[in-house]
């Protein structure tokens, strides 16, 4: 009788997680931003039917990268907490906190299972609050951890490239064109640190705007207004470098 092969519970457990981060890098990243407004999320996405990015409530908003049946499945099981919780008690009891300890809870699970195969996904939950100080960020790695971001976060790909372009160029107070402008430029640099062209119609755009009068705050942006608004976002740019070219000669004069 042969002796079975074994396998330590650490190593298991690292093998697993291993395949999970491939199967999540071989996607398209993805960025989350928060500008004046709200919070905006941006990502390559050439397909007009296969969303990354999904309202889940009221204020709150969900997008992922990875596998699209895997998060799929999480988005409409988020979809039903929160239409459940907000009948059965109350809309404002349904929070982006809330959300992402169930999807942490789901995630945990199904890693630590040895039955089946981990889920190759990793999400974002936010939630837009009535100033930019009450915002709230989450992402939900493969393994079921929550990570409480702040500012920007990226997702999938080369989203460590992507994050640590972000965190040096990223303001609060940024007006949609602007954020939306840095999440594009982010987006598109290779991982040799060459920069290439993303048109308008291969960026899925979506908001959760806290201007909007209604109760739900998120919206896709679509077709001419997404042009205008990276137009405007090039302009903005473009200004800005010109005023800093202007202050360095002005204090080369000096």
């Amino acid at each position: 009788m042969s002796t079975p092969f074994y396998v330590s519970p650490q190593q298991a457990m690292a093998d697993r997680a291993e395949y999970a981060r491939k199967g999540i890098a071989r996607g398209r990243s993805l960025v989350v931003l928060q500008f004046a407004d709200g919070i905006v999320f941006v990502g390559e996405n050439p397909s007009r039917a296969l969303h990354k990015f999904s309202e889940i409530y009221d204020r709150i908003g969900f997008a992922a990268a990875g596998k699209y049946n895997e998060y799929e499945n999480l988005r409409i099981g988020g979809v039903r907490y929160a239409d459940l919780r907000g009948y059965t008690y109350d809309r404002d009891d349904v929070t982006a906190r809330g959300l992402a300890n169930v999807y942490a809870q789901t995630l945990g699970t199904i890693f630590s299972s040895q039955a089946e195969k981990p889920y190759e996904v990793e999400l974002v939950v936010a939630e837009v609050g009535e100033s930019s100080e009450q915002d709230q960020i989450y992402r939900l790695p493969h393994d079921g951890s929550i990570v409480d971001e702040h500012g920007s976060v990226a997702v999938g790909g080369n989203a460590e490239q992507i994050s640590g372009y972000l965190d040096q160029r990223h303001r609060d107070d940024m007006t949609l064109a602007e954020a939306l402008r840095l999440a594009v430029q982010a987006l598109s640099r290779d991982t040799n640190g060459g920069e290439r062209e993303i048109p308008a119609e291969r960026l899925e755009v979506a908001v959760l705007d806290r201007t909007r009068p209604q109760q739900r705050k998120f919206k896709r942006i679509v077709g001419g207004q997404l042009s205008r608004l990276l137009e405007a976002g090039a302009s903005a740019g473009e200004s800005s470098a010109a005023e800093a070219e202007a202050g360095e000669s002005e204090t080369d004069e000096e």
